[in-house]
């Protein structure tokens, strides 16, 4: 309950300006937000770029923010679509992947190589409500509020990401 009102007052001090606050948001929130791009693109600089960029978006929209809610749902929302986008895009583009010439970055262990490398494979909508789900902890509920969905939409592409998952794995 305590980490709810430090939220609020941090967003209620951002809102007024407070660098201080808007500080303390993003040592709080960053950690998840590039976890979720980097679960969604596969890809660290481009993981980290869209965290930055998502972050920048919420802080030119926060004066619109109600700050009666909960602040991560309504960043990460922007975070993943951000990852989302991005990831079509490149698709479409059919640009060489060079993430494997690259070291990956350092983690909280999500069941090892096998599993990122099977989660990779999934399509972006599945893969962003399974890493929603089961690595940033969102109920479906919260998934389908945070990417404007529909609960049952959520719950499809959840079935069907972790069919894909089961049987590469």
């Amino acid at each position: 309950m305590r980490a709810g009102r430090d939220e609020r007052a941090h967003v209620r001090g951002a809102q007024r300006g407070s660098a201080s606050d808007l500080e303390a948001l993003f040592r709080t929130h960053w950690p998840r937000a590039f976890r979720a791009a980097y679960l969604v693109t596969h890809d660290a600089a481009t993981a980290e770029d869209i965290a930055q960029e998502s972050f920048l978006a919420a802080i030119r929209a926060l004066d619109s923010f109600d700050r009666r809610r909960p602040f991560g749902p309504w960043l990460h929302r922007i975070v993943v679509n951000r990852a989302i986008d991005w990831t079509r895009a490149r698709t479409l583009r059919a640009e060489v992947e060079l993430r494997d010439a690259l070291p990956a970055p350092e983690l909280p262990d999500v069941g090892g190589g096998e599993t990122l490398a099977a989660l990779a494979r999934l399509s972006p909508e599945h893969r962003a409500v399974v890493v929603m789900r089961y690595l940033l902890e969102f109920t479906p509920g919260e998934i389908a509020e945070a990417l404007n969905l529909p609960r049952g939409t959520v719950n499809s592409r959840l079935r069907r990401g972790l069919d894909a998952l089961e049987e590469e794995l």
